[in-house]
C-alpha cells in the first residue's frame, strides 16, 4: 500500500504499509479507533503473530472477535466481555424463573378449571340419576332387582 493509504494499523505505528501487510485487510484506514482499541488490548505484536497463525478464511472472524473484545474492555475496563456475558446470562435466569412461575400458575389455573368441570358433570350425572329413578319408580311397579342393578351400575361409575 503507498504511504496515503496506509491501513489503521500501519497509520496508528507510524510505519509505512507494506503490500503484504497482515493488518490492512482486517484494519482498514477508514476505521482508527478500532485497531487503537485493540493495539491498547492486545498489543501489535500479538495480533500481528495470531492472524498469521491463523488460516485466511478465519483470519476476519480473529479481527472482529479481537475487536468486540476491546471495546468492551474499553467500555468495562474491569470485566469486558464477561461482564456483558454474565448480564444476559443473568436476564437468561430471571426470564427462565419468570417462566416457570407463570408455567406454575397456568397449571393452577387448568386444574381448577378442570375441577370445574368434573363438578358441572358429576352434578349433570346426578340429576340425570335422579330422573331415571324417579321415572322408573312412578310408571312401574317397584322392582327391587331392577333397583339393585341401577345402584350398582352407579357405584361402578362413580366410586
Amino acid at each position: 500500500m503507498s504511504n496515503s493509504t496506509r491501513c489503521a494499523a500501519c497509520r496508528f505505528l507510524r510505519r509505512r504499509c507494506r503490500q503484504d501487510c497482515v493488518l490492512a485487510p482486517y484494519f482498514p484506514p477508514t476505521n482508527p479507533q478500532r485497531f487503537a482499541n485493540v493495539h491498547r488490548v492486545f498489543g501489535a505484536s500479538k495480533i500481528t503473530e495470531l492472524l498469521k497463525q491463523l488460516p485466511v478464511h478465519l483470519r476476519y472472524d480473529a479481527a472482529e472477535c479481537m475487536s468486540i473484545e476491546a471495546a468492551s474492555r474499553a467500555r468495562d475496563p474491569v470485566y469486558g466481555c464477561v461482564g456483558v456475558i454474565s448480564q444476559l446470562q443473568q436476564q437468561i435466569i430471571d426470564v427462565q424463573s419468570e417462566l416457570v412461575k407463570i408455567k406454575g400458575e397456568l397449571a393452577v389455573h387448568n386444574a381448577q378449571q378442570q375441577l370445574q368441570l368434573e363438578d358441572g358433570e358429576k352434578a349433570s350425572e346426578q340429576q340425570q340419576d335422579e330422573l331415571l329413578w324417579l321415572g322408573s319408580t312412578q310408571h312401574e311397579p317397584l322392582n327391587l332387582d331392577q333397583l339393585l342393578i341401577q345402584a350398582n351400575d352407579y357405584q361402578k361409575s362413580h366410586f
